[in-house]
């Protein structure tokens, strides 16, 4: 039987409402859940005549406190205790995820509030994903194999995966909060810390759990610039064969549903095809103005491609009705230029492009365009592998 004391010394000012009537295990487990998250909540006997008699718990919580309750309790598999995720532990290989890569910088806070925005849009849970870097992983990368770090090591990696997980736990709370205010969409999303180097750790997880897109930050494009050797979202571009979206720390974006504009790169080849596709899906509820623009390769440089583009434009108005297309020819040696012209033409909310896999010696010496984007331009840009 429910204990008066346990009643009395939870009473609430206000007008009390009754928000559910369970079980007394299960008014108690849901008492718990909400005043965890800062509701108070007030148990009380259906029965009141005959409380031994057992009829059910209301639970009763300050009418003020009924919006925040209601979103708690449709998204408990959010706001029940933290866990963290793996894809072996994971129930479902097929489940649609976004990785968002996380240092707890402010270019990282603002690419994980993007995330929940498209997750929100696409029906996916995001993974938060952090890495620390031992002793030994910094020698590595220094190229340093005079070192011997040993139980040092292994201390250390103990000391930074409690400070990595404190840390995500932090952001985690913050997250909660964000959704129990309405600040962000309730999307399920689930934390992992890993030890290694930041672009091999994201592109091996990626690798385990198959996410339909990873959405990382990137600083300002005058800090890139200084950054250009060992960024970890160039290696990553790089690397994965996943869709990635990087989000420049400095755009003015603060929701999914502001692109509007995008400039799409084209080869004229089948890749196209498989880039509008994945486009289209990812914003699917979106009504977008794509601009198709033509890179001339060097065996199209002095071809007429009209009839070619005007058959892609085609092909995208008849399958991608809810977007509208138009074409742009740039010109390889004045890309830059060619860029930034549209730019100051129409505001341009997101880079999209195709990206083949190159050879490093091709990376080293000839850089892509989404490199080259990615280091001069402030926009927000979305490299799908072909």
């Amino acid at each position: 039987m429910m204990q008066q004391t346990d009643i009395n010394n939870n009473s609430v000012h206000g007008r009390l409402i009754t928000l559910a009537i369970h079980t007394y295990g299960q008014a108690q487990a849901l008492k718990a859940l909400l005043e965890r998250e800062g509701v108070n909540v007030v148990l009380q006997n259906v029965n009141l005549e005959q409380p031994v008699v057992s009829a059910g718990i209301r639970v009763r919580i300050n009418e003020n406190d009924l919006p925040l309750a209601l979103r708690i309790i449709e998204n408990t598999d959010i706001f029940a205790q933290p866990s963290a995720i793996s894809p072996e532990n994971d129930d479902s290989r097929q489940s649609r995820r976004i990785i968002v890569p996380v240092d707890f910088s402010p270019h990282s806070i603002k690419a994980c509030d993007i995330a929940f925005q498209l997750a929100d849009r696409s029906g996916a849970s995001v993974i938060l994903l952090n890495s620390f870097i031992t002793p030994s992983d910094a020698a590595e990368q220094q190229l340093n194999d005079t070192l011997n770090f040993g139980s040092v090591d292994s201390e250390a990696s103990v000391l930074l995966a409690k400070e990595a997980k404190g840390m995500l736990d932090a952001l985690a709370l913050d997250i909660r909060n964000k959704i129990k205010t309405g600040s962000l969409p309730a999307v399920k999303f689930t934390t992992t810390v890993l030890k290694g180097i930041p672009e091999e750790v994201i592109v091996e997880y990626a690798k385990d759990c198959h996410p339909e897109l990873i959405v990382m930050g990137t600083r300002a494009a005058d800090k890139k610039e200084r950054e250009l050797i060992g960024s970890v979202t160039a290696e990553v571009l790089d690397s994965a064969r996943f869709p990635i979206l990087a989000i420049p720390e400095m755009v003015e974006m603060n929701n999914a549903g502001d692109i509007r504009h995008v400039l799409l790169f084209c080869n004229l080849d089948q890749d196209d095809l498989l880039a509008v596709d994945a486009l289209y899906r990812f914003f699917k509820f979106e009504n977008l103005n794509v601009g198709l623009v033509w890179l001339p390769s060097k065996k199209q440089r002095g071809r007429n491609m009209q009839k070619a583009q005007q058959m892609l434009k085609d092909y995208c108005v008849s399958h991608y009705p809810r977007f509208c297309f138009e074409t742009r020819v740039f010109n390889m040696p004045s890309i830059m230029q060619d860029f930034k012209a549209v730019e100051q033409e129409c505001h341009i909310d997101l880079i999209a492009m195709p990206n083949r896999k190159k050879s490093v010696f091709a990376r080293l010496f000839n850089p892509s365009l989404a490199h080259r984007l990615l280091f001069h331009a402030d926009i927000p840009m979305m490299v799908i592998p072909v």
